[in-house]
């Protein structure tokens, strides 16, 4: 191979240690998943059994961040999955997985921001501030646009282009932000549990736990955020390790918490709005502590945005350093080292998609994107095992190939449970990216020469 830029070590100063990580991680992890999408999910498909959705979620991402470990401390990029396949399959899967990642990083965005909206609204509302109602909805909810979304979207692509190390501390504020209202919320309202709002528990049957499962999925998202990280990681052998196990831990466990406290003192079929956790609180007279929550919220969300921008512009960058799309969009800025191009392209599309489309759609179609990934991912682990088996592998996935096909069938059970709409539309994103590699990608990008010495 003549010039291979991925193979180029980077030269700005590593700034991301275990505690950062965890923190990106945790930031991505507990987001719309827990503020939005847990009285949504409870109301449509799963009722009290969300609990059980969340479980299995939470399954499917731990095996999945098994496979993820070993990759990363292997073969340690910012390209995540595009990068691995790309050495283990090819280019042409190598194109398809990176692409697949920048439309699961840009809807998962926008998906997050819609949700955040319902958020600043009861915070607003609160205050005696009332929105009009055409710019708090995308056009199938009878409104013009979701501005306020589009707004912080916009506001976190700014901050992001300030560089890893400055932006990290906001980051950093968000979450712990985020993390104590979530606390503030079992806390206030376990008082007011009530067992038999509990009954039935499995009111969509064990299709709806899977259903349910499938819609969340996305919510765990974060520890590929953390993959994308690698390049601006100190000590990444053992810290991305570390935090994929941490991050998924304190993640899950918050999100069960939620749901049991949530579907227990309000019955499931009235949770069905985008801020339910200020709903729930309202409901029993907590209207300060709502406010709190509401505004926590409000913060809290940006660092899911920003850690999903950051993503994906990673991405996009290793994508575009490699050949496969247009070189200029891996260009860094001379004064923060941040990818600007490739920042703004990620921030602007996640923006219209949040402007315009309906939130419980968008999550669909990053789920069905996320879970095609981690299916590839896994597969990964098995093909370079086979290829590379002289591969340095600080951190290798136990039990030998059990724990990758078992991350496979759970990934494949759950795509089967995602409606034919989304699947539709996600076809539709690969048939975009299908034209640009054949027009472009083809002529430039090489195949990978990858020897284990590299």
């Amino acid at each position: 191979m003549k010039n291979n830029p991925q193979l180029k070590k980077t030269e700005h100063e590593k700034t991301l240690g275990l505690f950062d990580l965890a923190i990106l991680g945790i930031g991505a992890i507990i987001g719309t998943g827990i503020l939005v999408l847990t009285g949504i999910v409870a109301a449509e498909d799963s009722g009290p059994a969300i609990v059980f959705s969340f479980l299995i979620a939470a399954l499917a991402s731990g095996l999945i961040g098994l496979c993820y470990s070993e990759l990363t401390t292997s073969l340690p990029n910012s390209g995540s999955a595009f990068f691995y396949t790309w050495v283990g399959i090819g280019k042409f899967v190598a194109f398809l997985a990176g692409w697949t990642l920048i439309g699961v990083y840009i809807t998962t965005t926008a998906t997050v921001a819609n949700g955040w909206t319902g958020y600043v609204q009861s915070f607003l509302e609160v205050l005696g501030v009332k929105l009009p109602h055409q710019f708090l909805m995308n056009p199938s909810a009878g409104g013009y646009v979701n501005l306020p979304a589009v707004l912080m979207i916009l506001l976190m692509t700014i901050i992001l282009t300030r560089g890893t190390s400055e932006s990290k501390l906001i980051n950093n504020f968000l979450v712990g932000v985020k993390i104590f209202i979530i606390l503030l919320f079992i806390v206030v309202s376990v008082q007011h549990v009530r067992p038999s709002n509990w009954h039935p528990f499995l009111p969509y049957g064990v299709k709806g736990i899977f259903t349910g499962a499938s819609a969340v999925f996305f919510s765990f998202l974060g520890f590929d955020a953390l993959a994308t990280s690698a390049e601006d990681a100190k000590n990444v052998e053992k810290n991305i390790p570390r935090a994929i196990i941490l991050c998924l831990v304190i993640s899950t466990t918050l999100y069960i918490l939620v749901s049991l406290v949530m579907t227990g003192v309000v019955p499931y079929t009235k949770l069905n709005v985008s801020e339910a956790m200020s709903y729930v609180l309202i409901v029993k007279g907590h209207s300060f502590v709502a406010e709190v929550v509401s505004l926590g919220a409000v913060l809290g969300i940006m660092a899911v945005v920003f850690a999903f921008i950051y993503a994906g512009s990673n991405i996009l960058k290793s994508m575009s350093r490699s050949a496969f799309l247009p070189q200029n969009l891996a260009q860094l800025n001379t004064k923060t080292h941040s990818p600007n191009r490739a920042i703004w392209l990620v921030g602007i599309l996640s923006a219209i998609l949040a402007g315009e489309f309906d939130l419980h759609y968008l999550a669909l179609i990053a789920n069905i994107g996320s879970l095609m990934v981690f299916a590839l991912i896994s597969l990964v682990v098995i093909i370079l095992r086979y290829r590379y088996p002289e591969l340095k592998r600080p951190f290798k996935v136990p039990f030998g190939k059990t724990i990758p096909i078992l991350s496979i069938i759970i990934c494949i059970v759950l795509l089967v449970s995602i409606s034919l709409t989304a699947w539709l539309t996600y076809l539709a994103w690969i048939a975009v990216g299908l034209l640009i590699y054949f027009t472009y990608s083809l002529r430039h990008a090489d195949e990978f020469n990858f020897t284990s010495e590299e």
